[in-house]
Order: C-alpha cells, then structure tokens, then sequence
C-alpha cells in the first residue's frame, strides 16, 4: 500500500491555492506600505457629504485583498469537499476530512439555525453580523464538536490513542499501517510518534480533554469572582478592603510557580488541593441560590419548592466533583468519604480535579477585580438608583440590575480566558503535571514531540497547531462579542 500525499487526487489544485496565497500576502504588503503614503483623495464623498467608500489604489487593493481571500476559501472549501467525497484517494486532508463528518454536519446545522433565528437569539443572534465573530465561531464550535465526537463517543478517532503499533514509531503523516488486520483503519493521518501512537487520534483525544476542563473551569472562576467581586464593589468599605487584599495577595504569586506548587505530588498527598476544592465547588451553588431568592423573593409559593430542588440536585452535583473514588479527601493518615460510587454521575480523577481546581483558582481573583470594578461604575447609574427607589434589596439590585448591564465586557473577558485556560492546560501537560503521562492532552504530546522536533517534527507541530487555532478561534470570537455588545 502507497503512503498517501497530502492532496492525493486533488494535487493539481496546489499550484493555484500556492499562487492565490502568494498573492494575497503580496497584496497585503503592498497595502501596509501604501498605508504610509497620505491621499487625501482616497475616500470618495457621496452627495450628502458622508464618507461612500475608498478609491484610487487603496481601494483597488481592499477590492483585490476581498476577492483573493475569497478565493482562498473557496479553494478551501473545495478540498475539504473533495476530501470528504473522497477519502483518502484526496490524500491526507482528504482522509481527516471523511474522518470529521460529524463535525462538519454539526457544524453546519449549527450555523443553518443560528443565522435563521439569529434575530430572536440576542447577543449571540447578532455575532453573526460580524465575519470576525463567525469565524471564530467556526473555528471554537470545530473544537468543540471535535472534542464532544471524538473524546466522548470515540466517532471520529482511526486507532485506539493509546495502543502502540508495531513498525509506526516516528513514521511521517500518510504512512500505511504495517501489517494491517481486517478492520484497522489503513493509514497513521499524521504519523506516528515516538511510542509508535497515532498522533491524529492522539489529537483528537486530547480536544476532549481541553473541551471539558477549560470552559467548566474558566465558568466555576466566573462564578467565584461574580458572588465576591459584586459585594465587594456594592458595599464597598472593609468588605471590600479585605476580599481586594486576599485578591491582589494570590495575584502577586508568578501563575506558573502557583500552578507547579498545587500540581506537585507532596502538595497532593496533603490534601490541599481536595480542601480548595471542597471551598471553591461550593461557590456556584450560592450564586444559583442567591440569584433565586432574589428574584423570586416575593413569590414564596414558588420560591420555596424551586430552591429545594435547585440545592438538592446542586448539592449532588456538588459531592459528586469533589468525590472520587468514593472519598473527598484522601491522605496516608486519614480519610474523608465522600458520595458513594453508584450515586457519582461522574468521576473527575485526581488529576483533573487538581488542574481544574488550579485554573479556578488562579483565574477567580482577575475575574473578582473586573467584576469589582464594574460594579464600582454601574453602581452609580440611574437605574440603580431606581431600583434602590423601589426598595429593592441589595442581592437583587447586584444580580439583576448590575450584573446584566456588565455583561459585555464579562462574556467578551471570558472567551479570553477560556484560550488563557487552554494555554495554562498545554503548559501543564507540557512539564507533566497534573494530569497522568500517557494523557492525550496537546502539552503532554508537544512535549513528547519535541525531544525528536529537528527529525520528526509532526508529533509535535499538529497539537501545537491545533492549540493554536483554537486559542485564535476564541480570541476571534471575544472580538466579534465585543464589536456586537458594544451596538447595544
């Protein structure tokens, strides 16, 4: 069986997506440099004496950046066809192409909805007025189903992530599958790496790993630095003082060095990271809380029963993040149980419970201070004062008329922080802390790339790539969030 190239059938077409990139990186030059030059008759002036639009040379190069970036994707977009009619008779695209066909139905159904209501769906209806936001969009829900389908239900993986294939170690993308058996997938997409493992599985396997800790964590932070950072910037005084102080004392620790002392093995076996865990999980369940009786504070006929099942199931969800195994805190002198077994829905393992309670606390004092200073502002408007007018009491004024007229910068710092939380996962993996050695995780795979990157360098440039496209993806995203939240 032949390796397979990169295009397959499809090579033919290399030469002209060659010439349009080439091309639309010249025209970019050549419009930075024209940037340089005043023309003060570049913009045109329509009849009632507005700005129309940009002529002369600048315009003529907007026109030909617009048209060969265009067809720079729909060159794309007939590989990524080609490929998923094709298979592997494209190549190496062609074949990851048919492999990700979950994800790009769910894509693109995702998109066909979203553009169809995006009248009725608010801020997020409204991202889809702005090609910066959509392609970002684009870039994170990629991920995202590539995690949930490729992670979760093992739908999109070729070989089993973790499972060594004899004669694949250090073999370059396309390579045939030495003594394939009925049934295994022929090719390594992307190579093997130094343990002779499928690096394209490895990658996919290690999207679910990012999808399920960064946007939970970077959630649980938003939670902590919301329920302190609103008091805090409300009430003001001593109050304020003392959570300020606490704040600025975690923030002052180097990230890295805070994140290397709870992730190391003698801080582990104290138990502090199980006790920080037990402190801040706790956190969101009096947010939900509060926000309920604040709302529904005058109806208790409603309030009462509502607040009963939203703690009980809460306080499951609860017991059942700070478990595992069956304990909560587990030392070599002693141990505190925790929910048994057969009653925890999940199990997030000693490792990923020691890194999602890292990023949460690390993350929660910036959130605290950027939620403080909001609160600081809004609490000065006049519809605060109103609502002060009323008789509104304080947990409502702060949830329900505070916290919602702050929520653009927050939903715009979030999608920031979640790609600060994606870095701060591939740092970890790639010094090996927290989660186990043979994670797919994308730092632990770069890392183990890396020691062989001047021969075989794939191992470690397709996690690298993907870490990266994915934190651009949320920084597109935070844009286009911000340039939509900012016409409301």
């Amino acid at each position: 069986m032949e390796p397979l190239t990169w295009t397959g059938a499809l090579s033919g077409l290399n030469i002209v997506f060659y010439l349009l990139v080439g091309l639309l990186a010249l025209a970019i030059v050549v419009q930075i440099l024209v940037s340089f030059v005043p023309d003060s008759s570049a913009r045109a002036v329509s009849a009632d004496g507005t700005l129309a639009g940009t002529t002369g040379i600048a315009g003529a190069l907007n026109r030909l950046i617009g048209w060969l970036f265009y067809g720079v994707i729909a060159l794309i977009l007939v590989y990524l066809v080609g490929g998923i009619f094709m298979g592997p008779a494209a190549g190496i695209f062609g074949g990851m192409a048919q492999q990700l066909i979950p994800v790009w139905i769910a894509l693109v159904l995702t998109f066909a909805v979203s553009i169809t209501y995006k009248r009725k769906l608010g801020l997020y209806g409204k991202l889809f007025d702005s090609t910066v936001g959509m392609i970002g969009f684009a870039i994170v829900m990629f991920w995202v189903f590539t995690g949930v389908f490729g992670g979760a239900f093992d739908m999109l993986v070729t070989h089993d992530s973790l499972s060594q294939v004899s004669g694949m170690k250090n073999e370059l993308p396309g390579t045939p599958l030495a003594r394939a058996e009925e049934g295994d997938y022929p090719w390594f997409l992307l190579g093997g790496d130094n343990l002779a493992r499928d690096v394209f599985s490895r990658l996919i396997k290690g999207s679910w790993v990012v999808v399920k800790i960064a946007p939970f964590a970077t959630l649980f932070a938003f939670m902590v630095g919301i329920t302190l950072g609103l008091p805090a910037g409300y009430y003001g005084g001593k109050l304020d003082t003392i959570l300020s102080f606490l704040a600025n004392l975690i923030l002052a620790f180097p990230v890295i060095l805070l994140f290397y002392l709870l992730v190391t093995p003698e801080i582990v076996l104290t138990g502090i990271p199980n006790y920080m865990a037990l402190f801040l999980f706790i956190f969101p369940l009096i947010f939900l809380t509060v926000l309920l009786n604040s709302r529904y504070y005058t109806q208790p006929s409603f309030r009462t029963p509502l607040l009963i099942v939203v703690l009980g199931v809460g306080a499951w969800f609860y017991l059942a993040m700070v478990s595992s195994n069956g304990t909560i805190v587990e030392t070599p002198t002693y141990t505190i149980p925790g929910l048994p077994t057969f009653l925890d829905p999940f199990d997030l393992g000693p490792g990923i419970l020691v890194v999602f309670v890292s990023v949460v606390f690390v993350n929660a004092p910036t959130v605290f201070r950027i939620v403080r200073g909001l609160a600081l502002d809004i609490k000065t408007r006049d519809y605060v004062a109103a609502a002060q007018t009323r008789g509104e009491g304080p947990w409502y004024i702060m949830l329900w008329e505070i916290l919602p007229n702050a929520r653009g910068p927050l939903i715009v710092d979030f999608c920031l922080r979640i790609g600060y939380t994606t870095i701060l996962l591939g740092t970890l993996g790639f010094f090996g802390l927290g989660l186990e050695s043979e994670s797919p995780d994308w730092g632990s795979t770069i890392n183990a790339g890396r020691r062989l990157l001047s021969l075989y360098p794939h191992a470690a440039i397709a996690p690298a790539l993907a870490l990266l496209t994915l934190v651009l993806g949320l920084n597109l995203l935070a844009d286009g969030l911000r340039e939509e939240s900012l016409r409301d």
